[in-house]
């Protein structure tokens, strides 16, 4: 998983990746092709 400081150039990676919010910190998810993941916060 990524640690970036911004999501919003990895959200225009791939067509199916979605921003999720959890306990605080963005996730970027995929379920396509998970290599995609990362984190911010």
């Amino acid at each position: 998983m990524k640690v970036a400081n911004s999501l919003k150039s990895l959200k225009k990676r791939h067509v199916d990746c979605k921003v999720v919010r959890r306990k605080g910190r963005t996730y970027i998810i995929n379920k396509t092709n998970p290599r995609y993941k990362s984190r911010q916060g």
